[in-house]
């Protein structure tokens, strides 16, 4: 059994997975725009990540008989700077989701919840791969540098890195 307080706290994180998936599909289809197509790949997969967190999470909320709200998702930005500060803004957001889901873990211990902490146990895990991942890029992006020349090989480093997560996702 979840608590109201839980199933409140698991809705506003169905909530925030669900703006996640829309923030990358936006960022997605401006990396597009500008021609950046290994960026847009590994955005469009990040948003299909998130939106199978969202779905992971209104599962569970359905298997302990706890009712999910689908909520009504804020319009995310249509524009960006610059692919730095785009992906710096990725690595932010994934740091507040990962706040996000410390919070709820903490939460699961004081409701004495080992259902719901189990459960979470596998977004913890993968918060800190996801933030590993946007350090890593955010590294490479350091070290070619952002000029307008850059943008190429920030591209196909992108697209690299994405070519190695689909191998892997494909290998789990």
């Amino acid at each position: 059994m979840v608590s109201e307080n839980l199933t409140s706290a698991l809705n506003k994180q169905i909530e925030m997975e669900g703006y996640a998936s829309f923030l990358y599909l936006s960022m997605s289809c401006w990396c597009e725009h500008k021609g950046l197509k290994g960026c847009a790949a590994f955005l469009r997969r990040q948003s299909e990540e998130e939106n199978m967190h969202m779905l992971k999470i209104i599962d569970y909320m359905l298997d302990v008989d706890a009712i999910p709200v689908i909520p009504q998702v804020n319009q995310p930005p249509v524009r960006f700077d610059s692919i730095v500060s785009l992906m710096h803004s990725v690595y932010e957001h994934e740091k507040k989701v990962t706040r996000s889901i410390h919070q709820l873990v903490d939460l699961c211990t004081k409701e004495d919840n080992s259902d719901t902490f189990n459960f979470l146990q596998w977004y913890v895990i993968e918060q800190r791969e996801e933030e590993a991942l946007m350090r890593s890029i955010l590294d490479k992006i350091k070290l070619i540098g952002d000029g307008p020349q850059s943008l190429y090989y920030i591209d196909k480093e992108v697209e690299t890195i994405n070519a190695q997560q689909v191998a892997k996702a494909t290998t789990n």
